[in-house]
């Protein structure tokens, strides 16, 4: 038995059902089930659907801030993967990124890049606006005033996003007060990995050695197969930047290594467990990978093969619905 966990299977895609079918009272009785089940809060406001719309709009934007900053690709973001309580749900064919390149795709249904890295963000913000348009019945019945009101709440997904998005980016590099250049900051290191093929877990992982102890910065380096002249170019500016913190070295280490996990299910890894236990009926591989990722903050002795890139003969460059 496979089972899916989640507060709920609700989805863009459940609304969408009921609008195509122009079934207004259906459509009523899910969004104030939604309303009872996670956005109670709501039934207290004389426009109850225009917070249902707002929140679900603010969960979204953060969910995929969350992805973006663990190197995370849905794959398949269409509407019936977009659920209303923003969580990640659906299976396969998700992957996580090795080196780090905004356009990462790993869907092998995804021949157009879509659902690329980069662009969840934006295919997000797609999927609300169609949430939206299965609410405008309920937002009020004069449709242009409904319209209206999902225009004025739409937007908003932009500035949770990037302010969830740049918080984590500053927690990934030890940055716990806030400057104006912290963005630019952040944007050009991620360019520089871009350019050196650069391990977008391993990078984040060793700056936070490297924010406690300065000779650790080789280690950082070394994951810069090309071009990390543009790293060397970046580090002073990390560093003059971190000198105008409050913590203490151990502090700020402690702090990075708990913002940036040192295990994710890389693919091969997950590929070779699923072929152990399809092959050879093995599951000794997928109970101890399972094991590894219960704590993907906590660096343990003995496990080092699973926080490395795969070798290039173990490239998975594709997944499928179901991995």
């Amino acid at each position: 038995v496979l089972t899916r966990v989640a507060s709920s299977h609700i989805r863009v895609g459940t609304f969408q059902f009921f609008a195509a079918r122009r079934d207004t009272e259906a459509l009523r009785l899910l969004a104030d089930h939604v309303i009872d089940r996670h956005y109670p809060e709501a039934k207290a406001s004389a426009e109850p659907y225009r917070v249902l719309f707002e929140r679900v709009v603010e969960g979204q934007a953060k969910l995929v801030a969350k992805w973006l900053l663990v190197g995370f690709i849905h794959g398949v973001m269409n509407t019936d993967n977009c659920s209303i309580a923003g969580e990640t749900i659906d299976y396969g064919p998700c992957a996580f990124m090795d080196a780090y390149d905004p356009e990462t795709v790993f869907s092998s249904i995804d021949s157009q890049g879509r659902y690329a890295y980069a662009h969840q963000p934006s295919i997000a913000h797609w999927n609300l606006a169609r949430f939206g348009e299965t609410l405008l019945p309920l937002l009020d019945a004069d449709s242009d005033k409904a319209l209206a009101i999902a225009n004025e709440v739409l937007p908003a997904f932009r500035g949770h996003y990037a302010g969830a998005l740049i918080g984590g980016l500053r927690r990934k590099l030890g940055l716990f007060t806030e400057e104006e250049g912290d963005g630019a900051l952040a944007q050009d290191l991620l360019n520089a990995m871009t350019g050196g093929r650069a391990d977008f877990t391993l990078t984040f992982r060793r700056l936070g050695d490297a924010a406690a102890d300065p000779s650790a910065d080789a280690r950082v380096r070394a994951l810069f197969q090309e071009k990390p002249e543009a790293f060397d170019a970046w580090l002073p500016r990390w560093r003059e930047r971190l000198a105008r913190e409050p913590q203490d070295a151990a502090g700020r280490r402690a702090a990075m290594h708990a913002a940036n996990p040192i295990y994710i299910p890389r693919n091969h890894r997950v590929e070779l467990a699923l072929a152990a236990a399809a092959e050879r009926e093995d599951h000794a591989p997928f109970e101890e990978l399972v094991a590894v990722l219960a704590k993907p903050f906590e660096e343990r002795p003995g496990l080092e093969a699973y926080a490395e890139p795969p070798p290039e003969d173990q490239r998975v460059y594709r997944t499928f619905c179901g991995t």
